[in-house]
């Protein structure tokens, strides 16, 4: 669950239902991305999220996609099946989650380091070599393959 300024928590779940929780993404290095399905830099930026979730998965980057402003989860699902989207999708329907993070702009990026420090934040979309540099320094060094 999500603190939020008045000591509640506000549990975000994904398009399925279940709790969303950082707690259980400490060791991981997390890129929470506010976006909304309508939001064209989002549309712009949504295969970088892609293709980087899916590169950098199994050095340890968890990529939390938290949809705001939408009208319905069926939408939100719809675009995630139809971008392909193998990440991790919240549906913040109600908005706490947005107001929480003091969000103003979509997209707007949060990047985590592994115990759940907020390193970086982005306000707007990201570009794809900006976006890897900045995961490559969070991560930790890429294993050398043997002689």
């Amino acid at each position: 669950a999500i603190p939020l300024q008045d000591g509640a928590t506000f549990q975000l779940t994904d398009l399925d239902g279940a709790p969303i929780t950082l707690a259980a993404l400490r060791g991981k290095v997390v890129w929470i991305n506010f976006w909304a399905s309508w939001c064209p830099p989002c549309q712009q930026e949504t295969p970088i999220l892609r293709d980087l979730s899916n590169r950098y998965r199994d050095r340890g980057l968890e990529i939390v996609g938290i949809s705001v402003q939408e009208t319905s989860v069926d939408d939100v699902a719809a675009y995630a099946r139809r971008y392909e989207l193998p990440y991790t999708i919240g549906f913040d329907g109600s908005g706490h989650v947005f107001g929480t993070y003091k969000v103003f702009a979509l997209p707007t990026q949060f990047f985590l380091d592994a115990t759940g420090t907020i390193v970086q934040v982005v306000n707007g979309p990201v570009d794809e070599p900006g976006a890897i540099a900045l995961i490559e320094s969070l991560l930790p060094a890429a294993a050398t393959p043997g002689p």
